[in-house]
């Protein structure tokens, strides 16, 4: 069979959300499953990396989707011609997009609805083709993967579909997350937080991940102890301005921009704690690399987040900057409680790998595959 895959967020050297998951899934499937053709869809140029196997056929065609009038021609113009061309039996989409016009089976990848609760986050133009497209896709799909249950009802909900269509699968985390050592730990601390214990955001700097309440909470809680430093992972998305940091905190807060992920995964690793204050995810796959790496969780408390870290964090109201901040502050003080967080997270970490993830995705796909 011929099984088609968007890859336009494969981009080598500047993987993030979309990108890390469609290419832990998508290598995957290719070697796991050589008796099908894979054809992976780019809109430019790809690298080489991505060529998995002997049965991936890596095809670009344009327009480079930089904007979002470019990704509707993508997908309404030069994506169908492609399905057509290369006699493709099932498509599957990581980042939700579908032909509304094809007739082959069609899985899409639905990773949250932020757009529809929040659409404010987002600049008009991406929020309006978002809600009106989304909606379509959904009811167009042969079949919706979910990264969590809190998105599956979401997407119930609000676009009104079938239950029976939708099925959930979790998310993973890179196995270069691991514990670190300590002479590594004193490494990364000397290089990114001036040598001082840290504690770690991973994030796009996007309004939903709640980066400037973290910085509010962040100046209370420096005010009670000046051991500990902030280090924020993550590029700039959407908005193209600076996060106010006080003058005082300036040499306690280090944004690192986008790093590549062997780096990311010595930075978790070397945290005292991840601090996670989004206010909307559909999973939040920091959470699980905290785990592996052998970190405590403080998150917030909303959508997807307690149904994912479990009972291996410690939350707050990502709108209350005292509360974040006095759950910075007990992690700190209540060694008891860490070691606690430690051990159930390594529990709770087992629910949680890209292999199950590529498992579960596959079944769906050879579902609709057989018919």
């Amino acid at each position: 069979m011929n099984i088609a895959i968007n890859c336009r967020h494969l981009l080598a050297d500047k993987l993030e959300g979309f990108g890390n998951y469609t290419l832990e899934i998508t290598k995957r499937l290719c070697l796991q499953h050589p008796e099908h053709q894979f054809y992976l869809f780019f809109d430019r140029p790809f690298s080489e990396e991505y060529i998995f196997s002997k049965n991936v056929h890596a095809i670009s065609f344009g327009p480079m989707a930089k904007h979002v009038i470019l990704g509707v021609i993508w997908g309404s113009i030069t994506l169908p011609r492609a399905l057509k061309k290369y006699k493709i039996d099932l498509f599957w989409s990581p980042d939700g997009l579908c032909h509304l016009r094809s007739k082959i089976p069609q899985i899409i990848t639905i990773h949250d609805l932020n757009f529809e609760h929040n659409p404010k986050d987002l600049p008009w133009f991406v929020r309006n083709y978002y809600r009106v497209f989304y909606p379509r896709f959904a009811k167009k799909a042969t079949h919706i993967i979910s990264v969590s249950e809190y998105s599956k009802n979401d997407i119930i909900k609000t676009y009104d579909i079938p239950p029976e269509k939708i099925t959930t699968v979790y998310n993973g985390a890179s196995d270069e997350f691991a514990p670190v050592n300590l002479d590594d730990k004193n490494d990364v601390r000397a290089k990114y937080a001036n040598g001082r214990p840290f504690f770690v955001f991973v994030g796009s700097i996007h309004p939903r991940k709640n980066v400037e309440n973290l910085l509010r909470a962040f100046t209370l809680f420096h005010e009670k102890s000046k051991i500990y430093h902030l280090v924020i992972v993550g590029s700039n998305m959407w908005r193209k301005k600076s996060l106010n940091i006080p003058l005082e905190l300036q040499s306690y807060v280090t944004f690192t921009g986008h790093v590549q992920i062997s780096e990311l995964a010595s930075i978790m690793g070397s945290a005292f704690a991840l601090v996670y204050p989004p206010y909307f995810e559909g999973f939040g796959i920091p959470l699980v690399e905290a785990m592996k790496s052998g970190i405590p969780i403080v998150s917030s408390d909303r959508t997807c987040l307690p149904e994912i870290a479990g009972p291996a964090a410690i939350y707050f109201d990502p709108y209350d900057i005292d509360k974040i901040a006095d759950q910075m502050m007990r992690i700190t003080q209540d060694s008891a409680l860490r070691k606690e967080l430690l051990y159930k997270g390594k529990e709770r970490v087992k629910d949680f790998s890209w292999d199950r993830t590529a498992e579960k995705t596959w079944q769906v796909l050879e579902r609709y595959l057989r018919k």
